[in-house]
């Protein structure tokens, strides 16, 4: 998991997709005997099975191949992969061919037919551009990441405009997925600006119940509703001169809204029982992993507090689209519960975190951190291998694509998953596919 400052041939990764078997031979031929650690496919839908499961420095892909063309392979690649480096090859050269290939991500293209040379160079090429991205990735770090772990591109974003916010007093919006850690995000912008030695008070909107939340975020006074024997400060005068964080403000009822627009626009608020308005000076950060846009035309959020809360609009990236960050979050929990656990913890195996970078973690930074700490727990030996994943994460299949495939040619790439993840063991196999091993036996016949 640490970088390095040299690089050799074999720590490149290339994935090569042709449907001509004597195409991918050639090529392979040729690469490996340079020392890159090659694979190849014969078409789409296997590439992408491929890459569900592990990782890839570089791929070099035809362009015309049956089912599925290269284009649609990049552009998946682009759109979830963003690290990956790809090169374009076809017996088809044209101009149009190279712009359509460039639009869709690809920015090495070769035509055939090319020479041994030519290939070499042009894998050369863009090996040198990979080990360039990364001297410049290691010399260049992020000045402030505010406690944050991260230093993909994605992440320098976040980190620019966690500077900018902190140096204002405008309202924020943090959107993302769950687990992206928005409300790691919003005590770093409150703790990067002036307001720093005041409150920050957080707030999830679905913790608390419809009947309660306006008397939590606005106060009350004694005698305002049955037992109230006592009136209470509520969360916009606790976060008085500091700031007040809404989570999840996407569920908040339109009721709620109206009242959260009117103490924005007045920077006042009333307790719930009286009429006396009290002057807060609280700088409101909000979030969700909702699309406030969509509930807009849903006639569900109010457009006029959207722009009262999006006046800095900040979008975190989901782990999947963060790069090399998983190995930096995966470095930083395995110090964590190893420093909790009082002793020494297993480590990572190289296959286990090639997977985990491919896995597409619904669940983001948060399922990465229950995951590292439940395998850190409970593995056995000394070092966490691919039989110690959970069933469900070793044989996940990239479910957007092959659905012109037939049930058999599914069932049988499962199975080989299967078979792989323990190790070719064929009775854990038969336990993790709830079959019996007779029955298995048939089915790799």
């Amino acid at each position: 998991m640490s970088s390095a400052v040299e690089f050799k041939a074999q720590e490149f990764r290339i994935l090569v997709v042709d449907d001509s078997a004597d195409a991918r031979e050639v090529i392979q031929a040729h690469l490996e005997g340079e020392g890159y650690a090659v694979q190849t496919c014969s078409g789409v839908d296997q590439a992408l099975q491929m890459l569900s499961r592990s990782v890839f420095d570089i791929i070099v892909t035809d362009l015309r191949m049956p089912r599925a063309s290269g284009l649609e392979l990049i552009r998946h690649v682009r759109q979830h992969l963003p690290d990956v480096e790809i090169m374009m090859i076809t017996g088809y050269p044209s101009i149009e061919g190279a712009v359509e290939a460039v639009k869709s991500g690809a920015e090495h293209y070769l035509a055939k037919p090319f020479t041994d040379t030519e290939l070499i160079d042009a894998v050369g090429a863009i090996v040198r551009k990979l080990i360039r991205k990364r001297l410049s990735y290691d010399a260049a770090p992020p000045a402030e990441t505010y406690g944050i772990v991260g230093e993909s591109l994605p992440m320098r974003k976040v980190f620019k405009l966690i500077q900018k916010a902190g140096a204002t007093d405008a309202n924020v919006h943090i959107s993302g997925e769950s687990g992206t850690g928005k409300e790691m995000v919003a005590r770093a912008i409150h703790y990067a600006g002036a307001r720093r030695a005041a409150p920050f008070v957080s707030v999830n909107c679905t913790a608390v119940p419809e009947t309660l939340i306006e008397s939590e975020l606005f106060g009350y006074v004694k005698g305002a509703f049955t037992g109230a024997s006592n009136g209470r400060t509520g969360f916009f005068e606790i976060a008085d001169g500091g700031t007040l964080f809404l989570d999840e403000i996407g569920d908040a009822s339109t009721a709620m809204q109206a009242k959260l627009l009117r103490a924005i626009q007045e920077k006042t608020i009333y307790r719930v029982g009286s009429s006396r308005a009290i002057h807060v000076d609280t700088r409101l950060i909000c979030a969700t992993n909702k699309d406030l846009l969509r509930l807009i035309d849903k006639g569900l959020f109010r457009e006029d507090l959207y722009y009262r809360i999006n006046v800095i609009d900040i979008p975190l990236p989901p782990l999947r689209d963060r790069g090399d960050d998983i190995f930096l979050l995966i470095k930083h929990f395995h110090a964590k519960f190893t420093k909790e656990m009082g002793a020494d913890a297993p480590r990572f195996s190289d296959e286990v975190l090639r997977r985990l970078k491919a896995c597409q973690w619904t669940g983001n930074v948060r399922e990465l951190e229950n995951l590292v700490q439940k395998l850190v727990l409970m593995a056995d030996g000394p070092a966490i291998e691919v039989a110690d994943l959970p069933p469900s994460m070793k044989c996940r299949i990239e479910p957007s694509w092959g659905l012109d495939r037939s049930l058999a040619e599914m069932e049988a790439e499962y199975i080989r998953q299967v078979l792989e993840s323990v190790g070719g063991n064929k009775s854990k196999a038969a336990g993790i596919l709830q079959i019996n091993r007779k029955t298995l036996r048939e089915k790799l016949k």
